[in-house]
């Protein structure tokens, strides 16, 4: 055990870079802006939705740490951002998920400085489009059950993954020495093999949420997407 620890310790690396400073500024002031003040103020004062954060927190860091590795820097692994997003709504989903990137950083990544890098790449803007689409989809499409899991879960699972996939890939292109073209033949050629079973995963999950436990999604409503009255 303390042989495996000392390996893990020795294969962390400390260097800093000026990206990963400037993404730390930038991580800080967008969480700044977004901050769900209400929401945490609930979230301490309920034990019941402690609970739940505590549950979600550690399946999706389950999830994450569960990943395949291509090449440096290029990992693959499910998000599961869409379910977080549904449950307690996109801002404090973003808060959430920032355990399992440190985790990712350390442990996958194993530079824990390039923790804010991964965090605006796997979580911010993955889930900020993810929000984008499912309140556009909740004004201009039909409030109807199906309307709820298809979009606001299915499809919102495949962008997810999509734009975690596309956005690394291009900070990739900038920062590192891949081109372009290895990229897309070793990592966004994935995007359908990854994008479909996160899709599902996200899906099977809400709606097994909306029979057993519809209390524990943040904006769900039985009177807006099934009795109507």
């Amino acid at each position: 055990m303390m042989q495996f620890l000392e390996q893990l310790v020795d294969s962390i690396s400390l260097n800093s870079s000026l990206a990963g400073l400037i993404a730390t500024v930038l991580l800080v002031f967008w969480y700044w802006l977004i901050w769900p003040q209400t929401q945490f103020s609930e979230l301490v004062a309920s034990r019941k939705k402690q609970s739940r954060v505590f549950i979600a927190t550690f399946a999706i860091n389950a999830l994450w740490l569960i990943n395949a590795s291509v090449s440096p820097q290029i990992h693959v692994h499910f998000l599961g951002l869409v379910v977080l997003m549904l449950m307690f709504g996109w801002r404090l989903a973003s808060i959430i998920a920032l355990l399992p990137v440190l985790f990712f950083a350390i442990f996958v990544l194993k530079q824990p400085l390039d923790f804010a890098l991964y965090a605006i790449f796997a979580v911010c803007v993955p889930l900020f489009v993810c929000f984008i689409f499912y309140s556009q989809s909740f004004k201009f499409l039909p409030h109807h059950l199906f309307i709820y899991i298809f979009f606001g879960a299915f499809i919102n699972g495949f962008l997810s993954m999509l734009f975690h996939i596309v956005s690394w890939a291009l900070w990739l292109n900038l920062s590192t020495d891949y081109d372009w073209l290895y990229l897309a033949d070793n990592y966004l050629i994935l995007i359908p093999l990854l994008g479909f079973p996160e899709a599902l995963l996200n899906g099977m999950a809400i709606t097994i949420l909306v029979v057993y436990r519809p209390e524990w999604l943040y904006d769900y409503c039985d009177r807006t997407y099934l009795w109507k009255q």
